[in-house]
């Protein structure tokens, strides 16, 4: 079983619907023993961080998800929800990539922010992104990043080199949203799924 964490999200409808296309029903759920038992976990996220860790401690899930075992999958917030703290009002987060934060995009250099639109992988290694080629084309929405460190498997660039994936063990993310990406972000959702 496959499970989306249900925690007011704005994009768990989409991703449901693009693990549906690859055969895979998943189940929309914030049950700790639902959590516990699924085969995988997708934690999507489209929002703010502090929110979106009120929600998450209000529930108790902010102690679950560090300690889930099985693959996890962190998906443009929910990348930046496994970091140890965001700058998005200031907000401790769950602590999943230690000593790892979420920094704002500067306003300099003539970038727009958010970061928004295609943009290509400048790296691409792991798992996750097997089959994945430097230079493929995936779709970014956001205003925070999660800079390049030791857990980076992918990296994009957008007035810099940033995350674009994130791997800690059996917590695997990404700052794009796969559910928006064509093929490139289906054959990175079947990857998740074969993990």
């Amino acid at each position: 079983m496959t499970a989306i964490i249900d925690y007011g999200a704005g994009n768990t409808e989409s991703v449901r619907l693009a693990l549906a296309r690859l055969g895979v029903r998943a189940e929309l759920t914030a049950s700790p023993a639902r959590l516990l038992a699924a085969d995988r976990v997708v934690l999507p996220g489209v929002g703010e961080a502090r929110a979106a860790m009120t929600r998450l401690r209000q529930t108790g899930l902010d102690e679950l998800i560090p300690h889930l075992t099985q693959p996890v999958l962190g998906i443009c917030l929910g990348q930046q929800l496994l970091t140890a703290f965001s700058d998005e009002r200031a907000t401790p987060c769950l602590g999943v990539l230690p000593a790892t934060h979420t920094v704002r995009f500067g306003a300099g250099g003539g970038q727009k922010v958010p970061h928004l639109g295609w943009n290509q992988l400048t790296t691409a290694r792991g798992p996750l992104l097997a089959g994945v080629s430097v230079g493929a084309w995936v779709y970014f929405v956001h205003s925070y990043y999660v800079p390049v460190g030791p857990h980076t498997t992918a990296e994009a660039t957008y007035g810099g080199a940033f995350s674009a994936a994130v791997q800690a063990g059996n917590f695997h993310a990404v700052q794009f949203h796969p559910e928006k990406s064509g093929a490139v972000g289906a054959r990175i959702l079947q990857n998740f799924l074969a993990l």
